[in-house]
């Protein structure tokens, strides 16, 4: 059988349920209408729990532009000193028609050291890679870009560039990730985070 982009979707959800890997950052089967405005969406993830309730999106294309702006709530400590360091997922896409655990590339975030900061945050063949970007503050709309070229990642805020090896060439293939926090714990507080695409 043939397996295109849009036959992707069901297989990969098989394997999921089939298998016993953790499914924590799989999007819940549940859609919610999130409020679109000319401002973004504000994604909320609430008290106690890892991330916000989205629809799942396959697509294809080389590039992902969003602009992100928290506010105060992403100032928060973690019940065990050791998870400070964790990195939150932000946005970005799975790749090459895989689970995002085997490929994958999108933008991070923590707050450390009383500073926000943006990572690359990436998965090739299942290896997962993390590098600093930059700092950012809070209440201010940041542009970030994810380019998908033969072999590499492109992460760029402001004029701040990293780059990351990519498992595969050509478009990225694969489904729309969201906001996720942690790591190991789960939001001690409603965190908000919103973001506008840009085209």
């Amino acid at each position: 059988m043939k397996i295109t982009l849009l036959t992707r979707p069901f297989i990969l959800l098989s394997i999921i349920f089939l298998s016993s890997c953790s499914v924590e950052e799989l999007l819940t089967p549940e859609v919610t209408n999130l409020p679109q405005t000319e401002e973004g969406i504000n994604y909320v993830i609430s008290a106690g729990k890892h991330e916000t309730t989205n629809p799942l999106k396959t697509f294809t294309k080389s590039k992902i532009k969003f602009e992100v702006k928290f506010d105060s709530t992403a100032i928060y400590t973690t019940k065990d000193p050791n998870n400070q360091a964790d990195i939150n997922k932000l946005y970005g896409m799975s790749d090459c028609g895989a689970f995002h655990h085997v490929s994958s590339a999108r933008f991070g975030w923590r707050w450390y050291k009383g500073k926000l900061e943006l990572h690359a945050y990436s998965y090739k063949n299942g290896k997962n890679t993390s590098t600093y970007i930059t700092d950012i503050d809070l209440n201010k709309s940041y542009v970030c870009e994810l380019t998908l070229t033969d072999g590499k990642y492109t992460y760029q805020v402001r004029n701040k560039k990293v780059e990351h090896e990519r498992s595969c060439s050509g478009e990225g293939q694969g489904y729309q990730l969201y906001p996720y926090f942690g790591g190991d714990e789960k939001a001690p507080h409603t965190i908000n985070i919103k973001i506008k695409e840009i085209q």
